[in-house]
This record gives C-alpha cells, structure tokens and sequence, in this order.
C-alpha cells in the first residue's frame, strides 16, 4: 500500500502535541497566576471605606489594644467591628467637629450602624473562630498582617486554603504566648520552632493530622 502522507508530518504531529502540552501548561501558569495576583485577591489593596479610619494612628500612634474595639475577640467566633459609641467615647472630644468623622457623629445621633467593607471574608462554607485561635496562641498580626503599619486597612494574606493549612500543619512556627497575641511586631526570644513546640504541648494544640481534617474548617 503506498504511503498516505510524507514522513515530515511526523516531526509535524510531534511538534504539534509538544506545542499543545506547552501551550496548556502555560496558561495554567497564566490562570494560578491571576488567580492569586492582588486583583483576584484584594491582598496589599486599600479597601475604600465610608470614613479613612487608620489603624496605623489608632494602634501605633496612640497605643490602643486590639480589644479595646474588636471586645468579642477572645469569646466569639467574630471579632466584630465596634459600635458607633466606642468610637464616640473619645471623639465626642477629639476632632469632635471633623468633616471627616461626620458620618461616625450620624450614626451615633440615628443609630444606623456605619456600613464598612469587610476586608477579610471568608467564603461562606468556610467556618473560623476568633477565639480557639486566641486562646491557642494565634496572633493578631498572623493573619491579619502589621495593622499597626496600615493607614487604611488591606487584607495581608489571601486566606485561600493552602495558607491556612501551612499553620494547621505546623502549628509550632507560628504560635506564641497568649500574652503576646495582640502585640504587634513580636519576635520570641528564643528560636520559634523550640518555642513553638512547648506552646503547642502547653496549649494542647490538637496534633496536624487533626487540624489537616476537612471538617475542622468546613462543616
């Protein structure tokens, strides 16, 4: 039988099917890539709020405890965002008159909250709770990144699963004492992973193959 087609379409289909898998591969790079870019992510992006409130002033600058406005931080599942009063305790006096701060005095006079952006959100059939990460030496800046350096707030790590796995996995490199949970800028006096495994036997952190379960996080 003679032949149907000249022996170049053989080095023809090869090239071919190489150009394919480089070209599959690519753009699976190109999608992982936009996948986590600050654009599909929001990560190191200042999120417009109705009033510019700096966490850089408020914590740095005049020293207040995270807990001072997130109160339910160490007994809830949400940290919560502060009621307008908390807000007014100081500035009922301080640049009490501000243009800037009319829409805080608006909600304190009607009673209609203040209606922020979230920066970090969780999916909705992602379950986290505030507390068990406080009491288990989780701190603040872990995931929220250096508030206390952010004029306006941006979200600092993705959250996407594969972050949070790397401290469900291994614990012992990023917990400290409990009373250093809220302070910003920490470093342990000692090497972190010794500490972190004294940590994790004192606060009975669950062991990896525990925390690395589904259901922890998804119920």
């Amino acid at each position: 039988m003679p032949q149907i087609f000249h022996p170049s379409t053989n080095v023809i289909s090869k090239v071919s099917i190489f150009g394919a898998i480089f070209f599959i591969a690519a753009f699976a790079w190109v999608l992982t890539q936009i996948f986590r870019s600050p654009y599909a992510t929001n990560v190191d992006v200042a999120i417009e709020q109705p009033v510019p409130f700096s966490h850089e002033h408020h914590v740095a600058g005049l020293g207040i405890d995270c807990r001072y406005c997130h109160s339910s931080v160490e007994v809830s599942r949400f940290a919560d965002i502060p009621p307008t009063h908390t807000c007014m305790t100081c500035h009922v006096q301080i640049w009490a008159d501000s243009p800037v701060l009319e829409p805080v005095r608006s909600s304190f006079e009607t009673g209609e909250s203040i209606q922020w952006v979230r920066v970090n959100d969780l999916a909705d059939f992602v379950y986290f709770d505030h507390s068990i990460h406080v009491a288990k030496g989780v701190g603040c800046e872990t995931c929220h990144g250096r508030v206390d350096r952010m004029p306006l707030t941006w979200k600092a790590h993705t959250l996407y699963m594969d972050w949070c796995l790397e401290c469900h996995r291994e614990p012992e490199r990023f917990v400290r004492p409990r009373d250093r949970v809220f302070e910003m800028g920490w470093e342990p006096a000692q090497d972190q992973l010794t500490l972190g495994r004294q940590l994790v036997d004192e606060y009975e952190i669950a062991p990896a193959y525990r925390l690395d379960d589904c259901y922890v996080c998804h119920r």
